[in-house]
């Protein structure tokens, strides 16, 4: 009698990677040569469940082929650079960080039944008139000490509020 796929998937935990790999290549009917446990305990049980219960329906299956044929897949990187069009010097990069949103957008922010607003610039944040170097300074200048300008405004990571 086999066991339950759960108890199947986690005595996988306790498989080497050669173990892996070899259950991997019975399951699928494809050898692999990834060493990533992770990602093969995850192909494996997956590959188990779809067997055990049933793969994609027929309809999710046209469908994903629907998406493949219309993807432009890069199957490998092109083996020379390409040869740039003109003797011109390539266009110098502006560092933009990418955390910020961009310049023109205004802050606001209550603090202390005040509402503060920064304007972000292109170099730096305009507070009341004055132009500070980072979202640090001008929290620093509101409380008194330092704290995280990013945390002090709400910003998330992409730049935008939470």
């Amino acid at each position: 009698m086999k066991l339950p796929v759960a108890q199947e998937v986690a005595a996988l935990q306790r498989l080497t990677t050669r173990q892996l790999q070899a259950k991997f290549a019975e399951l699928c009917d494809e050898a692999t040569f990834s060493s990533n446990r992770t990602w093969l305990v995850k192909r494996i049980a997956w590959r188990m469940q779809a067997l055990a219960e049933g793969g994609l329906s027929e309809r999710a299956r046209r469908r994903a082929a629907e998406l493949a044929n219309d993807a432009d897949l890069r199957l490998a990187a092109p083996r020379t650079p390409r040869a740039p069009t003109s003797h011109r010097p390539p266009p110098q990069r502006q560092h933009v960080n990418h955390h910020l949103p961009i310049p023109g957008t205004v802050l606001i922010r209550p603090y202390k039944g005040q509402t503060l607003q920064v304007k972000v610039l292109a170099e730096g944040f305009e507070f009341e008139g004055q132009v500070y170097g980072s979202l640090s300074a001008v929290a620093r200048a509101v409380t008194g000490s330092h704290c995280n300008g990013f945390l002090f405004f709400h910003l998330t990571a992409n730049g935008g509020n939470p």
